[in-house]
């Protein structure tokens, strides 16, 4: 029988949360991993500096998206200076398996995505106030 936590990646990969489109997204940003043909597209809505909804699309391996599906769990509800602040060692802890270097690669993908997208909208809002 499966570990517990190989059990919870493997629901998350056949029934991820927060999978599909979100309308009216301010955050856009997709990225792939060409070692093994992974891809996360990740859609945010942000309040008042605030992750309202989140939703992401893609393909690839169990570790990848069921990383996907768990992140976009925990960042709902999120300051976006909290959700920087995200680090490896917490989606290694969020799996609670081992991983060797290349499955790493895989369960990152998701938050790379993810940075990518808070960073480059946090620059943006800044250049705006800036040019105010």
């Amino acid at each position: 029988m499966a570990s517990p936590a190989l059990e919870n990646i493997l629901d998350h990969y056949r029934n991820p949360r927060n999978y599909g489109e979100l309308e009216n997204a301010d955050i856009r940003v997709k990225d792939s991993n060409p070692l093994c043909g992974d891809v996360v597209e990740m859609q945010i809505k942000v309040v008042d500096g605030v992750v309202k909804d989140i939703r992401f699309r893609g393909k690839g391996c169990a570790i990848s998206q069921a990383s996907a599906s768990m992140l976009t769990e925990r960042v709902r509800g999120m300051r976006l200076g909290d959700v920087k602040d995200i680090d490896r060692q917490q989606i290694i802890e969020m799996l609670g398996i081992e991983l060797s270097p290349v499955r790493l690669k895989c369960a990152m993908l998701s938050l790379k995505v993810l940075k990518m997208g808070v960073y480059t909208y946090l620059g943006e809002k800044l250049r705006e106030k800036d040019e105010d």
